[in-house]
């Protein structure tokens, strides 16, 4: 699946634009700059529904990152790239999920006790936020070094080296993100 041309070149400033886009993307929907009236809204119960469908896209990401990291260390490149694109559909159809509710609605607000919400569920949600950031431009990096060249080449990339650090990262942004859902919608 390489491409040639201009992206192979290019790789780190193509992921530094890609990442600027898409996290403008996301804080223009958190922050509700984007306008609601042109976005068809769907009923209550879908609405309602998103987290959970999140929180199983989520958990079915930890599990294909899990296995594509598994798959590598075997040898197994076809099953890797596999796992690892499948992991991104499922991050994409998370983050549009997230992005439509959130956009239409607003972030959730934290029903628990205020000490849980300050000492507890604010630093998990810091530290899930923070490596979600972090992992954006590591992602599209490593995506697009895939992307951009035949497997045979990209032992002598930084891909394997910025791929373990993105995926870490990933499992454990994933994992938080579980842990503020089941804050937010299952414990309070």
């Amino acid at each position: 699946m390489e491409s040639g041309g201009q992206a192979r070149e290019h790789v780190p400033a193509l992921a530094g634009v890609l990442s600027a886009l898409s996290l403008a993307l996301v804080f223009g929907a958190v922050l509700q700059v984007f306008p609601t009236g042109t976005i068809p809204r769907a009923p209550a119960p879908v609405l309602d529904a998103i987290p959970h469908l999140n929180a199983l896209l989520s958990l079915a990401a930890l599990g294909t990152i899990t296995a594509g990291w598994r798959y590598i260390r075997r040898g197994e490149v076809a099953k890797h790239r596999a796992s690892m694109l499948a992991s991104l559909v499922l991050f994409v159809a998370f983050l549009v999920c997230y992005l439509y509710k959130v956009t239409l609605v607003g972030p959730t607000p934290f029903p628990g006790p205020e000490t849980v919400y300050r000492f507890v569920y604010l630093p998990l949600l810091a530290v899930h936020i923070g490596l979600a950031i972090v992992c954006v431009p590591l992602l599209y990096y490593v995506l697009l070094l895939a992307l951009t060249r035949p497997v045979a080449e990209l032992p002598s990339t930084p891909h394997r080296t910025i791929g373990r650090i993105a995926a870490s990262l990933w499992l454990i942004s994933f994992a938080l993100g579980i842990v503020v859902y089941a804050q937010l919608y299952l414990l309070y």
